[in-house]
């Protein structure tokens, strides 16, 4: 199974790509946004494509053309304005779900933020709403496809290393997660079908990932 990586070069993105290429059965492919960044993921025996995201479909759809699922980690950072968040965690996520459609590519993962339900938003900081918002938005994209979808809302990140347990659910108190522990989910939802069509919000806790998500 080849998975495309959207947001490779971030701090998940780059765990993930790590993970599938240690993994049996499954591999690769980086969408990066320059050359420049290539050096990381070539180490890791990855396969690259230069894509911007705030390019318009058809890169993107061309880029999925020979992968068997694709995972949305991509994110604008906590530095940038409204613009980027509109241009690449609302609009970017947007084109890449309506690449998949154009590539033919059924299996689709979106990493989201923690709560992105139309409450949340109102309850938001006024720095972090135009997020909230922009993540509500795509999430709701997404369900309305006939996509092959799971959506994961992780808790707050950090970059500890990961410990491989986990708390999921519906809903679940607000907590942090490493990112590196998001990785290694994403990997057993490529995994495991059973996660289609479904979506949770994930933690640190005491369950092993994959019984975690084995019992979702």
């Amino acid at each position: 199974m080849k998975i495309l990586v959207v947001g490779a070069n971030g701090q998940i993105g780059k765990h993930l790509v790590t993970f599938l290429q240690q993994s049996e059965g499954m591999q690769a492919k980086a969408m990066i946004r320059n050359e420049q960044q290539a050096d990381f993921f070539e180490s890791k025996g990855a396969e690259t494509v230069i894509v911007d995201l705030e390019q318009d479909i058809d890169p993107i759809a061309n880029a999925a053309k020979d992968v068997d699922a694709i995972v949305f980690t991509a994110g604008s950072g906590p530095h940038t304005g409204k613009d980027k968040t509109i241009m690449v965690d609302l609009d970017g996520a947007v084109k890449t779900i309506e690449a998949a459609k154009l590539a033919n590519v059924k299996r689709f993962i979106m990493i989201s933020s923690f709560d992105t339900r139309r409450d949340a938003i109102q309850h938001a900081p006024a720095s972090f709403a135009p997020y909230v918002a922009a993540k509500h938005y795509a999430d709701d994209w997404l369900r309305r496809t006939d996509l092959d979808y799971t959506i994961i809302h992780p808790g707050g990140l950090t970059n500890e290393k990961g410990i491989g347990h986990v708390t999921v659910g519906e809903e679940v108190e607000r907590g942090e997660i490493p990112r590196e522990d998001v990785a290694r989910v994403i990997v057993n939802c490529l995994e495991n079908n059973a996660t289609i069509g479904k979506e949770f919000q994930l933690i640190t806790g005491s369950t092993p990932i994959n019984k975690a998500i084995d019992e979702l």
